[in-house]
C-alpha cells in the first residue's frame, strides 16, 4: 500500500510516491505556474496520481502548501506566494478527480512532521520545528501528532511579537516587532543594506561576518537575539523537548547555533535551562515532500 506526498511550492510542484517504510520509491517535479490558476495546477497535481494509480495500490494523498489555510476544510486561503489563490477548495477539487482521499496542511508543519517522525527529532516525545528563510514558520508534533490549533494556526510564529517598541519594523501582514520582520533571512538582508549597503541579502551578512566584521556580526547577534527570545517563549508556552531549527539560514548554521543556544538559555527558568535541546533539520530540501507523505500515511 502506497501514499502520495506533494509539495505544492510557490515555484515548483514536487510529488512522490512513498511505500509503507516512509521512503520516497517515484518523485516527479515540474514548475508549479500558479500564475495559471488553481484549477491549472490541480489537473496537473491529478494527472500524475491518476496515473501512479493505474500502476499501485494508493491509500491516501498528502498536501503541504503555503499558508494561511484551513486544514481542516482543505481549503487555500490567499498564500502570498500563489498570487490569485483565494478561498480554493483544493482538498474537495483533487478527491473528486482522483477518487482519492487527501490530506492538507501547511507547508512548515509538513516539514515539522517530517524532522519529528524521520529526521532530527526522531525519538523525542514533542518536536517544535522552526524554520527561518525568507520568512519564519513553525510546527509543533506532540508524540508523533501535529498540534493545528482551533483555526489550524499553531505554529504561526512568525508573526510572534518579540520586539514592543512602537517604532520596530514592520513586515508586510505582520505586527510591528514580528519576529519574522527581524530575524528572517529577508530581515537580515533588509538590514544588511540598510547599513552597509549589501546587495545580495541574508547570504551577503553572514559572509561578511565569517570574515570578521564586525557591523555585519551586530546584525546577527541581533536576529539571534530576537530567535532566542521567540524560543524562550515557545518554551515557557509548550516546553518541547527538542527544538529542530531548518531553512535557508541554517546554511550557516555554524554562525548561528551555539550562540543561538546560549542566548536562549539566558531567556529561560533557571530550571529549563539544562533541558533545552536545539538541533539543526536534518532532511534539508525533502523535509517538506517528505512530511506530506506522512500526512498521507
Amino acid at each position: 500500500m502506497y501514499t502520495i506526498g506533494i509539495d505544492l511550492g510557490g515555484t515548483n510542484l514536487r510529488i512522490g510516491l512513498f511505500n509503507e517504510q516512509g521512503e520516497v520509491v517515484e518523485e516527479y517535479s515540474r514548475p508549479t505556474e500558479s500564475e495559471k490558476g488553481p484549477e491549472y495546477v490541480i489537473n496537473n497535481m491529478a494527472e500524475i496520481i491518476n496515473a501512479l494509480k493505474d500502476e499501485h495500490t494508493i491509500h491516501a494523498v498528502g498536501i503541504g502548501s503555503p499558508g494561511p489555510l484551513n486544514p481542516y476544510e482543505g481549503v487555500i486561503i490567499e498564500p502570498p506566494n500563489l498570487k490569485g489563490w483565494i478561498n480554493v477548495p483544493l482538498v474537495n477539487m483533487l478527491e473528486k478527480k482522483t477518487g482519492l482521499p487527501v490530506k492538507l496542511d501547511n507547508d512548515a508543519n509538513a516539514a515539522a512532521l517530517a524532522e519529528a517522525i524521520l529526521g532530527a527529532g526522531s525519538g523525542a516525545s514533542s518536536v517544535f520545528y522552526v524554520t527561518v528563510s525568507t520568512g519564519i514558520g513553525g510546527g509543533y508534533v506532540l508524540n508523533g501528532k501535529l498540534v493545528s490549533g482551533a483555526q489550524g494556526s499553531c505554529g504561526e510564529i512568525g508573526n510572534m511579537i518579540v520586539n514592543p517598541n512602537p517604532d520596530a519594523y514592520q513586515g508586510p501582514g505582520l505586527n510591528k516587532g514580528a519576529l519574522e520582520g527581524l530575524a528572517s533571512g529577508t530581515a537580515i538582508g533588509r538590514i544588511g543594506n540598510e547599513r552597509l549597503g549589501i546587495t545580495n541579502g541574508a547570504q551577503g551578512v553572514f559572509e561578511l561576518a565569517s570574515q570578521g566584521d564586525k557591523a555585519a556580526q551586530e546584525i546577527l547577534d541581533e536576529a539571534i537575539n530576537y530567535l532566542a527570545i521567540g524560543l524562550a517563549n515557545i518554551v515557557h508556552t509548550v516546553n518541547p523537548e527538542v527544538f529542530v531549527i531548518g531553512g535557508g539560514v541554517m546554511k550557516s548554521k555554524e554562525l548561528i547555533l551555539e550562540p543561538l543556544y546560549e542566548k536562549t538559555k539566558q531567556y529561560l527558568y533557571p530550571s529549563l535551562r539544562d533541558s533545552l535541546i536545539i538541533k539543526p533539520a536534518k532532511l534539508d530540501q525533502k523535509a517538506g515532500l517528505i512530511g506530506a507523505g506522512l500526512l498521507a500515511k
